[in-house]
């Protein structure tokens, strides 16, 4: 399973009734993986897969096998309220030709490790399939300490990465000494790439990849290549985007940006509204900024 280089976590788009537009998720998975990424994550955080019917993420993760085919891979984000179901979806991820696994805590419960530990657990071991764990204390009140993780790695030989959204670089280099070779580390969050690459990481769980998938693989070969004046040239470029990805309504921000340059359609489920109108101007003023000075040529998205 290759883990590395960049998997964006892909958006779920929605037709004017609310509906998953399968046609056009698929037409920009093939986009993302023509532009150099080397897979992706459907159903994650910014895919809305907590809005997602079982039937809907089940037709997502089909869509996403179909549309990527042998060019990547395709990680499932793992993610549901309680254990037996999100070993089930695990399961059928694993039925449909999925590649990998994402998993998640579980949602709206956050306890100890002993209990958080086991519900990963029982995801990791419920397939044959390569997982992944994410930690995003953040956003899920869930945090997995380096030597939790250590300990999770020691007895689940199927855990085989960690997607690391702490947004505390630290935690990396904390991962690195404990385990050395023994997970492939991510990046969660994307204004912490470079660093988190300078720290030991090997991957990165892209967000503004959905709009710019061009740029995030370039901006992660400059950072992994150590060619830092032209890496310090386009991440400052790129860094107020990806700074995008870091607010409560990152979701509706990498949807907004999508549609605005023509790859996706602003359109979230409730309990995620629109963007208000300060809230629009502000990424329009953002993105305005960027593509009047563009640091490469942009990549067409296919008519």
């Amino acid at each position: 399973m290759n883990w590395k280089g960049v998997i964006p976590a892909v958006t779920t788009p929605f037709d004017a009734n609310g509906e998953i537009n399968q046609d056009w998720m698929k037409k920009h998975l093939r986009w993302l993986i023509g532009a150099g990424c080397n897979g992706i994550v459907p159903l994650g955080s910014l895919g809305e897969g907590a809005s997602l019917t079982f039937d809907e993420k089940r037709a997502v993760l089909s869509l996403s096998c179909e549309a990527v085919g042998t060019q990547g891979v395709v990680v499932a984000g793992i993610a549901a309220l309680s254990t037996g179901e999100a070993v089930k979806l695990a399961q059928e991820a694993e039925r449909i030709g999925c590649h990998g696994l994402m998993v998640l805590p579980p949602y709206a419960y956050s306890s100890d490790w002993f209990e958080m530990k086991s519900h990963v657990r029982a995801v990791i071991e419920a397939t044959a399939l390569p997982c992944m764990l994410y930690n995003n204390p953040i956003a899920y009140k869930t945090d997995f300490l380096p030597a939790q993780i250590a300990e999770l790695a020691q007895e689940c030989p199927g855990l085989q990465a960690v997607k690391e959204s702490s947004s505390d670089v630290r935690r990396i280099a904390s991962l690195k000494e404990l385990l050395d070779d023994r997970l492939h580390l991510l990046v969660g969050v994307d204004d912490l790439i470079v660093e988190g690459i300078k720290a030991g990481a090997a991957g990165w769980i892209a967000g503004l990849a959905n709009a710019f998938p061009k740029e995030s693989v370039e901006l992660f070969r400059l950072a992994s290549t150590q060619q830092d004046e032209e890496l310090w040239k386009l991440y400052r470029w790129f860094l107020p985007l990806l700074r995008l990805d870091t607010i409560v309504k990152f979701v509706q921000a990498i949807k907004f940006v999508q549609e605005e340059v023509g790859t996706g359609f602003a359109l979230t489920r409730p309990p995620r509204l629109a963007l208000t109108e300060a809230e629009r101007n502000q990424v329009k003023r953002i993105l305005k900024k960027a593509l009047a000075e563009p640091v490469l040529e942009p990549l067409a998205f296919p008519g």
